[in-house]
């Protein structure tokens, strides 16, 4: 049975030549990138990013209106009534507090 040999400096050049040279032919052999690919990958990128810009201004509207109705209700329970709320800024206040709790959820 054979012991183990030390690999000289040559036998390290070697393999080390040999790897370096299968990671080049590895590049090498890629595919060029395809410039249609590459535009439809962007144009995906910034759809997304658009659909998610519209994603945070509706809850920032939705987090200003909760802010608005509970302002408006402190001020009832104040008693500091200038106008009674409309039935659509109720519908709005309601909407506000089930999108809150939703997003709590």
């Amino acid at each position: 049975m054979k012991s183990y040999k030390e690999p000289s400096f040559q036998d390290r050049a070697r393999n080390a030549a040999e790897a370096k040279k299968k990671a080049l032919d590895r590049l090498k052999s890629k595919a060029p990138v395809d410039e249609k690919i590459v535009a439809e990958r962007a144009a995906a990128r910034l759809k997304r990013d658009a659909a998610e810009a519209a994603r945070r201004a509706a809850r920032k509207a939705s987090d200003q209106a909760a802010d608005a109705a509970k302002a408006d209700l402190a001020a009832i329970k104040e008693g500091d009534v200038t106008a009674a709320p409309t039935e659509a800024e109720r519908k709005a206040a309601r909407d506000a507090r089930y999108a809150a709790r939703k997003r709590r959820k």
